[in-house]
């Protein structure tokens, strides 16, 4: 059943898509996930999928939704990982002789660092001795430890042994402090045993608490992340719908519909999967979604039966285009 809060239901010209909980709980679809986007495309209506997970590379995620009968096609995918990459590029993070510190897991950081997954691992990274200039945290509950945790904190501050050793070869002196990195916030997730882990976001506000340090965060729910996807599609504009709206769903009320998708005017659209919980459209502290739904199915079934697809400028990417789950200049699918 999809409700609509307002008693307004919109037409829509586009679809941003989250996957885990929306498409995804664990390694199994929701009810309906791979026939709702079958119907998608034979429709032609055009859409992303927008992911803040962190715990598995781009190309991981696009093999496990074919596994499930939902195949991606290049230029569809677009996750905080990709936008980390394009945020260590742009800033000049990541120099020859220096690397961030990564709080991730190791297909993460191979695929933010442009390195081979074997060729890395979490301990790797403190070999190095020079200073780094950077500290990014993700998903990675293996190394969400007093000592890794110790580690961040003391390179935000500038008290790591490498910046000593650097200050004391009287080589140069830091000019500013190493930013924090998030590739997203969110307080909780849902767990492969499908009750909720604590997520990325607690660990982020240890160190910002601590080091004085404001995060900058890439992924969802930010105002750029949904501007870069939507400027994906061919004349995707945010005004640019021919009069229709454009649409987010996802299971997260906060970390999916919050923040950027209110202040573009996305129409936001909670789905009663994953971590969704009994209450969560009117909880406090939440903005309120417009549309509520049983099921991402659910709400694919009624906007197309309702015929609230407004045909306009946007439309897919082809098959021959080569990037895919990035923001900004992707990275390629292979």
């Amino acid at each position: 059943m999809s409700a609509s809060l307002n008693g307004v239901q919109p037409t829509l010209s586009a679809l941003l898509i989250d996957i885990s909980g929306t498409l995804l709980i664990g390694s199994a679809p929701t009810p309906g996930a791979a026939r709702a986007l079958a119907r998608l495309r034979a429709a032609r209506v055009p859409f992303r999928f927008c992911s803040n997970t962190s715990k598995e590379s781009t190309q991981e995620i696009c093999r496990r939704l074919a596994e499930l009968s939902m195949h991606v096609l290049p230029g569809e995918v677009w996750t905080s990982i990709g936008a980390l990459k394009g945020v260590l590029r742009d800033t000049g993070v990541r120099r020859p002789a220096y690397l961030p510190y990564t709080l991730l897991s190791q297909s993460a950081r191979a695929e933010c660092l442009g390195i081979d997954s074997g060729m890395t691992n979490h301990h790797s990274q403190d070999d190095t001795i020079e200073p780094y200039d950077a500290v990014v945290v993700g998903l990675a509950p293996s190394v969400f430890d007093y000592e890794h945790l110790n580690t961040a904190f003391r390179i935000l501050v500038r008290e790591h042994q490498n910046d000593k050793q650097l200050l004391e070869a009287s080589l140069s002196s830091p000019t500013s402090k190493p930013p924090l990195i998030a590739l997203h916030k969110a307080r909780y997730i849902q767990a492969f045993d499908r009750a909720l882990s604590l997520g990325p976001g607690p660990f982020v506000a240890a160190l910002e608490e601590a080091s004085g340090t404001r995060a900058l965060v890439v992924g969802k729910p930010t105002k750029l992340f949904f501007e870069t996807v939507i400027k994906s599609f061919q004349g995707g504009n945010i005004g640019d719908g021919g009069g229709g709206r454009i649409a987010v769903i996802g299971d997260d009320v906060s970390a999916d519909l919050g923040e950027g998708a209110i202040e573009l005017g996305l129409w936001r659209v909670l789905v009663k999967t994953g971590k969704y919980r009994a209450g969560d459209e009117s909880r406090e502290g939440a903005y309120p979604p417009d549309e509520v739904c049983e099921s991402f199915a659910d709400f694919v079934d009624r906007f197309l039966d309702q015929d609230r697809f407004l045909q306009s400028t946007f439309f897919n990417c082809s098959r021959d285009e080569t990037e895919v789950g990035a923001v900004g200049r992707g990275s390629p699918l292979e």
